[in-house]
């Protein structure tokens, strides 16, 4: 993700936690994904082992108003 985050010229914030933690009650409050998955503003852009650049890609472009496809 920190390539289509220099691309976009995107912030990219990469957090990581123990597996426990994922699944404690304090993080099911905040109602984020479970990992692994891939946040683009406030939508879910991916989430399992089976992420995509091209549809994290595809998300990013949207969200910036660019067509869809390679800039």
């Amino acid at each position: 993700m920190p390539r289509l985050g220099e691309k976009y010229e995107m912030d990219v914030e990469t957090v990581s936690k123990s597996r426990e933690e994922y699944q404690s009650a304090t993080y099911k409050a905040t109602g984020l994904p479970a990992a692994p998955a891939v946040m683009v503003e406030n939508e879910l852009a991916a989430q399992g082992p089976s992420i995509s650049d091209a549809g994290v890609e595809a998300v990013i472009r949207r969200h910036l108003g660019l067509p869809p496809g390679e800039a």
